[in-house]
């Protein structure tokens, strides 16, 4: 044995000699105070116990969203890179990879609110005003359609608001239902006659690689959605268009990709690809499945004019009911009409 390990050896023993058997109050602190404990206890319960006074709406709720959480979460709570999306996954959770997100999982309000308050955002916890908070959660609604787009939320109508998977939950019986795995011997040898590989682990949430199967899914897009010559847009009425307009309008069209793609080798993705719409008859993109009112106003006989285009733009759960559309709409007329005149760039 080393000197230097006999020398702590023996400065262990006198030190454990030196302590008590039993240990004493050392007399260090004080009980909290109510009003300390208070600052701690900011749980919020599913009865909407905890919740403060308050409100917001979803259109301030798209602000403050758009300013503290888009960077992780996406303009519309369609997550970025492996961010979480809070949006979407409606019926999946019987699916082989479900989409758990806020609107097709959570079971109580009260969690979204008490993790948002808590915890975000991200790197600034608690920098929150209880107003911000219940007007980012009415957002998150609205991206879920849980709510139409004229919502404010408050702890007044809290408990209102119904959760599609408030049932979808049952109590943890783990320590009866399944006693028969941790109580019984355990297995050490020989435990199975044989061993073999029955299916094989799959990587998630990563993005897929370039593959044959990729490839073959871009080519078989419907040769409607590409841009035809019918439909590609001439030098002389490129010329014609603002390149200053078209610029303002690609940099406003960025709230719409995660969900529009436009230009040579466009796919539908949330919604369809959008070469050709400006001028185009509403709902007649092949390939893609619109939702009941999309196909009710195609039927209809809506085109897709500048004026009607600028319409659904600026508010498209009010110009059309029941539209799966989750975006708020844009809020300023330049950018409406920027907007436009970037999609006619693309043929009309």
């Amino acid at each position: 044995m080393s000197k230097y390990l006999k020398l702590f050896t023996a400065s262990a023993i006198g030190l454990s000699l030196a302590i008590p058997a039993s240990a004493e109050k050392l007399g260090l602190g004080r009980p909290a105070l109510p009003e300390e404990i208070a600052a701690w206890n900011l749980d919020v319960a599913p009865d909407g116990t905890g919740l403060p006074v308050g409100s917001g709406d979803v259109f301030t709720g798209e602000e403050v969203f758009a300013e503290k959480c888009a960077i992780c979460h996406g303009d519309f709570a369609e997550g970025v890179d492996n961010w979480p999306k809070l949006a979407g996954g409606e019926g999946t959770l019987a699916d082989k990879d479900p989409l758990k997100t806020v609107g097709s999982y959570w079971p109580y309000l009260s969690t979204v609110w008490d993790y948002v308050n808590r915890s975000m955002p991200f790197g600034d916890a608690q920098s929150l005003e209880p107003d911000e908070v219940y007007a980012i959660v009415a957002y998150i609604l609205y991206s879920n359609d849980l709510v139409d787009d004229e919502f404010t939320l408050s702890q007044e109508n809290f408990l209102d608001v119904e959760m599609p998977n408030a049932d979808g939950f049952i109590m943890d019986d783990r320590e009866t239902s399944e006693a028969h795995f941790w109580t019984a011997e355990p297995c050490m040898t020989n435990c199975k006659d044989s061993v073999e590989i029955t299916m094989r682990a799959a990587v998630l949430d990563v993005t897929p690689e370039e593959t044959e199967a990729n490839a073959a899914a871009a080519e078989a897009v419907p040769a409607a959605q590409e841009t035809s010559a019918e439909a590609e847009v001439t030098t002389e009425e490129a010329t014609a268009l603002d390149p200053e307009m078209i610029a303002s309008g690609e940099k406003v069209f960025k709230k719409c990709k995660s969900c529009h793609q436009i230009g040579e080798g466009a796919k539908h993705r949330t919604g369809p690809a959008l070469n050709g719409i400006v001028g185009a008859s509403a709902g007649t993109v092949e390939g893609f499945k619109y939702s009941k009112a999309m196909k009710a106003a195609a039927e209809g006989g809506l085109v897709w004019t500048d004026e009607e285009m600028a319409a659904f733009l600026a508010k498209p759960k009010a110009y059309m009911k029941g539209t799966r559309m989750s975006f708020a709409g844009l809020k300023k007329q330049d950018d409406i009409d920027a907007v436009i005149v970037y999609l006619r760039s693309f043929g009309s």
